[in-house]
């Protein structure tokens, strides 16, 4: 139950999906929504999933509208809420201050010309990547696209846990506090079962899982380094962040894997 409830603080803080039960925030419910960050992203990539799947196989409509209606679940579903984090960190960042100014940048409500640009550079990007994928889709598609929420989320974790906090109030403090030694133990077990379901699927996603899991580590070894640089530690800003970056990072993966090896 205490892991069902951990899942549903997920979907209540990261997600819009109506969850009308007011969840414990302890410290016992918040470790077991970290380790079910991954769980939560599966949830979201299998909706993106089923979306793509509902326009192409059951409506009359066109490629590009079911590519749109796929890019828009990313922005609906989430709420936005990363997304006002890759904002907020994009301030910061292209103010070329130092680490205390950005973050006295990234408190602030308001939204500057760097996080517009930045967002809608980030939004574009996405949509050519998916327009592409959804061009050229193929039945492994629908596995690998499930894959881009569940690794960024994991990712996310792994994050949180590994990288010092900046400061010690707002959402990615309220988590960290939570973690403990063992919470990470049980994504690799996640990743053995998806592993399982690539082979099941077949060759071509079982080399899309290898490589989008390849290429996630290293871009969680490059954020690690970069964010203690560019910021002193960890926000929930930042966190936001990365988990935009990762997934426009692993929707370009997807998006060369069908040029390049699903051909």
């Amino acid at each position: 139950m205490k892991w069902l409830r951990g899942l549903l603080i997920n979907l209540q803080f990261f997600t819009s999906i109506p969850i009308p039960i007011a969840m414990p925030m302890d410290k016992i419910h918040l470790e077991k929504a970290i380790k079910t960050f991954p769980l939560a992203g599966l949830i979201q990539g299998g909706i993106y999933a089923f979306i793509l799947y509902a326009f192409l196989e059951w409506t009359p409509f066109s490629v590009l509208t079911a590519a749109f209606a796929v890019w828009l679940a990313g922005i609906i579903l989430t709420g936005g809420i990363h997304l006002d984090g890759w904002m907020d960190a994009s301030d910061a960042f292209f103010s070329y201050r130092d680490q205390e100014k950005r973050l006295e940048i990234m408190s602030d409500p308001r939204v500057g010309a760097f996080g517009v640009m930045s967002i809608i550079v980030l939004l574009s990007v996405r949509f050519l990547f998916i327009y592409e994928i959804v061009l050229l889709s193929q039945s492994a598609t629908y596995f690998l696209i499930t894959l881009i929420p569940f690794l960024s989320k994991m990712v996310m974790g792994v994050l949180l846990i590994n990288i010092q906090a900046a400061k010690k109030e707002g959402l990615g403090s309220l988590f960290q506090q939570a973690a403990t030694k063992t919470t990470l133990f049980i994504y690799p077990f996640f990743l053995l079962l998806i592993a399982a379901a690539a082979l099941f699927t077949g060759a071509q996603a079982t080399l899309g899982f290898l490589a989008m899991t390849v290429f996630s580590v290293l871009f969680f070894l490059f954020i690690s380094k970069k964010v203690i640089a560019w910021f002193g530690g960890m926000t929930g800003d930042i966190l936001g962040a990365s988990v935009e970056g990762m997934e426009v990072f692993l929707w370009m993966i997807v998006w060369l894997l069908h040029y390049f090896a699903m051909g």
